[in-house]
């Protein structure tokens, strides 16, 4: 079993999360243009539920107040990012150049 690098780590399962993902959101979409298609499992069933949610809309707001900065606050979001490093360049045939290494200079003269 080899160690991987924390970094590919990382990268592989977010990669793999994305995947469940959108394989969630296609199964979710399924349901909701038919929730009974396969909605009973042998382990699960799956409901379409509605629920009524309140949602603060500040497009609602007098413009005056909507961009009023004494009603902003500034904070410090700390993200981890993955991103892919550059394929490593494939050198030319030959090179680098390999040369036996040089004579001492009284050696040469010899």
């Amino acid at each position: 079993m080899t160690t991987q690098i924390p970094a590919d780590e990382l990268s592989e399962i977010r990669a793999e999360i994305a995947r469940l993902q959108h394989r969630e959101a296609a199964l979710c979409a399924a349901f909701l243009r038919d929730p009974d298609m396969g909605a009973q499992g042998r382990h699960s069933r799956v409901e379409v539920c509605s629920d009524v949610m309140i949602q603060f809309d500040r497009n609602l707001l007098p413009e005056h107040l909507r961009y009023d900065a004494s009603f902003f606050r500034q904070t410090v979001v700390q993200t981890v990012r993955c991103r892919p490093l550059p394929a490593a360049p494939t050198p030319r045939p030959g090179w680098p150049i390999r040369r036996p290494a040089p004579l001492s200079v009284g050696a040469a003269m010899h």
